[in-house]
């Protein structure tokens, strides 16, 4: 499955996560202006590739902020790991993918949820 962007694949996502209550969500937050960001870009969207069973989202933060709520990002890649309605992750992460892959590896349905100030992004992005 592709990296899914908002502004363009706003229908894809509201189909993948709207099908799915349970679907796993993980959102890069992103700049476009940030090179890190564009560097990490294409070797999210091969990951992506591999797990179709996973909804990926790029999502700028300058171009979405509404779905940031009060949260701030300050560090790139700033990465979300949302199983249904719980946040498993969310923080920075250096910008080597197989970092993501160990995380994504080590979580599952009873990881333990992490608190942020995030609003919900998969009911916020089915509306």
């Amino acid at each position: 499955m592709p990296l899914l962007v908002p502004g363009t694949d706003l229908a894809a996502l509201r189909t993948r996560l709207g099908a799915a209550p349970d679907a796993w969500l993980i959102a890069c937050f992103c700049a476009a202006w940030c090179d890190t960001c564009e560097q990490y870009k294409p070797k999210l969207l091969a990951l992506a590739e591999t797990m179709p069973e996973r909804v990926f989202a790029w999502i700028d933060i300058e171009e979405h902020a509404e779905l940031l709520g009060d949260e701030e990002v300050e560090n790139f890649p700033t990465l979300l790991v949302q199983l249904g309605g719980r946040v498993l992750f969310y923080g920075p992460m250096l910008p080597h993918i197989g970092h993501l892959e160990r995380l994504l590896a080590s979580l599952d349905a009873g990881s333990a949820t992490v608190t942020t100030g995030l609003p919900d992004l998969p009911a916020l992005l089915t509306v």
